[in-house]
């Protein structure tokens, strides 16, 4: 809805027609301002505002008009990536995601071009990959629809460009004609998307209709005038009227519009029934109907400023508008009555030919005249309105007879006519409540007489209960508009009337849409109410609940209610259930609180006080409580069978919490404690819904909708007796998420108390180690106390690493060693026990040791991420103590040199230490801590060599894997205990050499193996290739190494090497990748050549860097 200040040109002026006060001319004062305002537009006096220094653009200016741009353009976008399919989409997905790295690095212009980069790729993957345009069977249709898409790409591509704030502050005219560019070609191009949107959705057979409709849309966004983002041409002197280059359009572009919205949907009328176009008069009245429904729009819009570029004289625009408007006025309402009124009303009219002709006619065609010089000021004398007045009893009267009144009943129409037409005339209220009673009994009469006593059931009722509810919500329509013109001491009436009618209104669409069924004469399942009906009145309902807001006719919680009851009926649109709707309802006024109903406080304190907060957050949970049958009835919908206890519980949950975020976020965000508990919530719901553990069973959900069987007797039959794994441990593996993240988030204050700290390292190491056992070692429970033990010791460790007490630097390398040990341990007394137990027979003894391999794998990579867990938290610890000392003293120096100074860096460091009594320090990691790195290398490579034996053992020894495997390496921390001279500056180096280490060794293995064993095919051993072959990949071998040799021996101590060196020794890799018969060796010469380009890339940049500090 466009307010006032959105047009360029005041209400009173010229562009907006005459004031109603006076319909023939408008005053001297008003036509001389005027005037001045259209002399200022000339040559002359734009030079002259030139010369005085106002500013022609504003580039620091933003574009203002983003929403209106992208209620066009959005749904094209959706549109054309749908049509594209899968390569459309991938291709945007990775072209934004690097326009926005790009962006986010500060790389404006490379941002720009990737945005363009991308836009073009998708073209081309929309043409090539298969659209659904390519089932055109027509050329030239084809290649007009794949130019359609383009134009709509490249202006999504402008709109994207405009946005970016160094082109405007570089390029300002650039900016101006983009965003003339945008305008002008919007209504051609996404009227057209639009349409085939529409056409696709609900057919093709008025298609014109809605491309009609759509450039209405389009004209009234795109087409007024309005004032330039980048233009300030405002000129105080006169009026603050806009001179016309401040405009975004011209007169050539407006033009355009007018002709399009004129003639394209006739043209695509014509086009698409040009067969049959004069068969009947209903087609003809489409022809008709199809160009003068626009112009009388187009004749409306000029009253806003639409025919600006036509004629600076208010009194030929207004003599425009008369004439034409009368004109297009008689052909519609004659082409509406053929083709709407007789067509599909004939029923209802109880008068004979030729007066019913003659009665309709006057009808609507005094009720037209009636309406339409209201809207332009003619009754504003005795006159007119005598006339108006005449007009409305003539057409009451008219319209009464022609639908079959009885004349007993016949005074009141007229009576009606009467009283809204002086109700129009003096604004008086009990006017309009007697036009409300007198035209309430005719259409009460109109319903009885034709539906009341049809013995029909619809919308799960009878059409006499249907009939009431229509009545009652017809005169609370009536009655409304009055309540609202009421005092605002009497504001609580016009509410309660709203919500009323709002109910009814919403009783009415859940029955008519949900209970879909008319029981009479075979008619089952028709659809009664259709979709769009119940989105318009939506959007009519939200739109009239804004405007009464804004006018103040209604209070904060009557938009409140309104709000919710008109945004819930969208949900049945969602969900086919009987109970959504008032379901939603609940939910929506339940959640929206926080949102509508605390929104004038002052921003400084918290809007809402704790006990509301609080009392809101319960309401919430009991509502999305009493909900459960709707969200089990989604969740059903959703995943095709009854969701089970968990998930629904793991819902309810999540919905709980996310219903409190508006609570939190817009009144409590100061207090953490609230933010902390509300994280959990979330997080719990989340974690019952992956997991889904059992429940009791007086929490199970009993629903009526449940009637199919967990398993059946064919099941049992069939497939034998199912033994279902045991789901209970997954509430331990819940504890113990839920605990470490209350204490990664402070609400469990294990950093502050060492009792503390160590029962909740205890409890979360015996809950996981319980879990692990339930899991992944049920058959094995002698092993279970050892694996608890051994989960207890890594989660004391990995607890009193990041927060160390007084004395765990003693006792920590004790747990370590401990749980080391436990894994020869138990991967012996684990073999040991299964094979001693399976000594019965062969059979069983395969099996057995079948088992033994997948037990035995799964401890080695429980213990793999045990070790990957504690070298990772030792290389934090050990990277933080660093960071501290380095600050530590950049605060000794900057004390020294400025008394005042302080790092903030630092105190946010000694603020998350400042709970430890005797954290860790430097010195005493000196003395007592030194095991630290020692303890993390052996975790590190613990880590690396029992992921290689898994990959031996899962892939057969991959050499894929290696590339994904090295990383842990990185871990590795300087140590004077194992290596010397191992720091900081070679924390590559053990990646690259093992790397290459391993890849060698495969290769050589490779090559051994298949010299050696050769090959077996169908139990033959046809023997393996010669001594040739081996000669051969063992030299190319050879080839690959100087480059691998150099490149590490550079990781070491980044010398540099001659150029020439490199680039000798490089090409010795290119045999290798074409004559290698082996891929291993093909992998290390490509691996040799990408490691001579980074050292010499590496190389030059250390010189460069080295040559700017000299």
């Amino acid at each position: 809805m466009m307010t006032e200040d959105d047009y360029p040109y005041p209400a009173e002026s010229a562009m907006r027609g005459l004031p109603r006060g006076n319909p023939m001319a408008a005053s001297a004062e008003e036509n001389q301002s005027t005037t001045d305002h259209y002399r200022s537009s000339s040559p002359l006096n734009r030079s002259e505002r030139a010369r005085s220094g106002e500013p022609r653009f504003s580039p620091s200016a933003s574009f203002a008009y983003n929403a209106r741009i992208a209620i066009a353009l959005g749904p094209c976008a959706a549109l054309l990536v749908e049509m594209g399919g899968i390569p459309v989409m991938a291709t945007l997905t990775v072209g934004l995601m690097v326009s926005y790295i790009l962006d986010s690095l500060q790389l404006k212009q490379g941002a720009f071009f990737g945005i363009w980069s991308t836009l073009l790729v998708s073209q081309l993957a929309f043409v090539l990959g298969g659209s659904t345009l390519s089932a055109i069977d027509s050329w030239p249709l084809y290649i007009l629809a794949v130019l359609v898409c383009c134009e709509a790409n490249f202006l999504i591509g402008v709109w994207a460009s405009i946005q970016f704030r160094w082109l405007q502050l570089e390029n300002p005219s650039i900016v101006v004609t983009l965003e003339r560019l945008l305008f002008a070609c919007i209504p051609f191009t996404a009227s057209v998307i639009w349409t085939w949107g529409a056409v696709a959705a609900v057919g093709m057979d008025h298609a014109p209709y809605y491309f009609m409709t759509i450039l209405c849309v389009f004209y009234w966004l795109y087409s007024l005038p309005r004032q330039s983002s980048f233009r300030t041409k405002t000129e105080k002197r006169y009026g603050g009227q806009l001179a016309d280059e401040a405009l975004i359009l011209g007169p050539l572009e407006c033009t355009l519009h007018t002709l399009t919205l004129l003639f394209l949907p006739l043209l695509l009328y014509i086009g698409s029934h040009h067969s049959v176009i004069f068969s009947s008069m209903a087609t003809v009245c489409d022809l008709f109907l199809l160009f003068f429904v626009p112009l009388l729009f187009q004749l409306y819009a000029s009253a806003f400023g639409a025919l600006w570029y036509i004629s600076k004289d208010p009194a030929s625009l207004q003599q425009i508008r008369i004439v034409n408007g009368a004109i297009a006025l008689v052909v519609v309402i004659v082409c509406l009555e053929i083709r709407v009124v007789f067509y599909s009303f004939g029923r209802y009219l109880h008068v004979g030919p030729p007066w019913n002709y003659v009665l309709v006619t006057i009808t609507m065609l005094g009720g037209a005249l009636a309406a339409g010089g209201y809207g332009i000021g003619l009754v504003n004398d005795a006159f007119g309105s005598a006339a108006f007045t005449g007009l409305s009893i003539l057409v009451a009267s008219t319209g009464s007879i022609v639908i079959g009144v009885p004349l007993k009943f016949l005074p009141a129409p007229i009576v009606a006519g009467f009283y809204i037409s002086q109700f129009f005339i003096k604004k008086n209220l009990s006017s309009y409540f007697i036009f409300v009673v007198s035209a309430s009994l005719p259409i009460a009469w109109f319903v009885v007489h034709n539906y009341w006593d049809l013995n029909i059931w619809l919308a799960g009722m009878a059409l006499r209960s249907v009939c009431k509810f229509i009545i009652a919500s017809v005169v609370l329509a009536m009655t409304i508009p009055g309540l609202a013109l009421l005092p605002p001491k009497a504001r609580i009436v016009t509410e309660c009337g709203l919500i009323s009618h709002t109910l009814l209104v919403c009783y009415i669409e859940n029955r008519l849409f949900s209970y879909t069924s008319i029981y009479y004469f075979g008619f089952e399942d028709d659809v009664i109410y259709p979709s769009y009906m119940v989105i318009t009145t939506t959007v009519l309902g939200l739109a009239l609940v804004r405007r009464l807001a804004l006018d103040n006719r209604i209070g904060p919680k009557a938009v409140w209610i309104l709000t919710c009851l008109y945004a819930a009926k969208l949900s049945m649109l969602v969900l086919t259930s009987k109970t959504v709707l008032w379901a939603t309802v609940i939910l929506l006024l339940a959640v929206s609180p926080p949102l509508l109903l605390y929104k004038d406080k002052g921003k400084t304190a918290s809007r809402m006080k704790p006990w509301q907060g609080f009392s809101h957050a319960i309401v919430v949970t009991v509502s999305v409580w009493y909900c459960r049958q709707t969200i089990f009835e989604a969740l059903q919908w959703w995943n095709g069978r009854p969701p089970s206890d968990g998930l629904l519980l793991g819902f309810i949950v999540l919905l709980s919490g996310l219903a409190c975020v508006p609570i939190v976020a817009r009144h409590f965000s100061h207090i953490q404690l609230v933010k902390r508990v509300l994280l959990l919530v979330v997080a719990v719901g989340v974690l019952l819904i992956f997991m889904q553990p059992p429940l009791p069973e007086i929490w199970s959900f009993q629903s009526k909708l449940m009637h199919i069987p967990e398993q059946s007797m064919d099941d049992s039959s069939i497939y034998g007796s199912i033994t279902k794994k045991p789901s209970w441990p997954s509430w331990l593996l819940i504890a113990t998420i839920i605990a470490s993240l209350a204490a990664f988030t402070k609400t469990i204050p294990v950093q502050y108390i060492v009792e503390l700290r160590l029962l909740y390292a205890v409890v979360v190491g015996i809950t996981f180690g319980i879990y692990i056992c339930a899991e992944f070692f049920i058959q094995t429970p002698i092993l279970h106390a050892l694996l608890v033990g051994a989960m207890t010791c890594a989660s004391v460790f990995v607890v009193f690493t990041h927060f160390p007490s007084t004395s765990s630097l003693r006792f920590l390398p004790w747990v370590y060693a401990l749980l080391v040990a436990l894994l020869p341990v138990m991967y012996l007394l684990e073999g040991q026990l299964r094979l001693t137990n399976a000594e019965n027979g062969e059979d069983e003894r395969f099996v057995a040791l079948l088992t033994l391999e997948g037990a035995r794998i799964s401890l080695l990579g429980l213990y793999a991420a045990i070790f990957m867990m504690i070298a990772l938290e030792i290389k934090i610890e050990l990277a933080s103590l660093m960071r501290e000392k380095a600050l530590e003293k950049g605060r000794v120096q900057n004390l020294s040199t400025k008394s005042s100074g302080f790092v903030p860096k630092y105190r946010l460091l000694q603020q998350r230490r400042a709970s430890v009594a005797s954290s860790f320090t430097v010195k005493k990691l000196a003395a007592e801590g030194a095991w630290m790195p020692s303890v993390g290398n052996v975790a590190t490579m613990l880590c690396f060599l029992i992921s290689l034996i898994l990959n031996v053992h899962l892939t057969g020894g991959s050499d894929r894997a290696i590339f994904i495997l090295v990383p842990i390496l990185l871990l590795l921390n300087q140590d004077s205990n194992f290596s010397t001279g191992f720091g900081d500056r070679q924390r590559y180096f053990p990646l690259t050499a093992v790397l290459s280490l391993y890849l060698v060794a495969s290769a050589i293995y490779r090559l051994w193996d298949e010299v050696w064993h050769g090959y077996s095919s169908w139990g033959l051993n046809v023997g393996g290739p010669g001594w040739f072959f081996a000669v051969k990949n063992g030299a190319l071998l050879m080839l690959t190494l100087p480059n691998h040799v150099l490149f590490n021996r550079f990781m070491w101590d980044y010398a540099r090497q001659s150029d020439l060196i490199l680039l000798m020794i490089m090409p010795l890799n290119l045999p290798s990748v074409v004559m290698a018969d082996i891929i291993t060796i093909k992998v290390l010469a490509l691996l040799g050549i990408i490691y001579a380009l980074v050292q010499y890339l590496v190389s030059r940049h250390i010189r460069i860097k080295g040559m700017k500090f000299i």
